[in-house]
């Protein structure tokens, strides 16, 4: 298949097949727990989500980076930091 569509390389890996499996499968552990949540008008239990290799905690349900969120300024300052380089790196390729 790479041959006849080369742009098409790596969607059909194992791995990303593997990972969209999974998130198919916990949206649908998650429609399940609220479909029951309504009919029984009780609050149901978080589903787990699938275990995932890369994921060392199996009881884990999300992933957290960092700790405090960036006041509303220094967010601000960083986006236009990245804006100059990007249109700075794109300026140079243009040259």
């Amino acid at each position: 298949m790479e041959d006849i569509e080369p742009e098409l390389k790596g969607w059909g890996t194992t791995a990303k097949t593997n990972v969209i499996l999974a998130d198919i499968y916990d949206m649908l552990a998650m429609i399940n727990a609220n479909m029951v949540a309504i009919a029984s008008r009780k609050r149901t239990a978080h589903p787990k989500l699938y275990p995932r290799p890369w994921i060392k905690d199996e009881g884990r349900q999300e992933q957290h980076f960092g700790r405090d969120p960036l006041p509303p300024d220094e967010l601000r300052e960083w986006f236009e930091q990245k804006r100059k380089e990007k249109h700075a790196s794109s300026s140079k390729r243009d040259s």
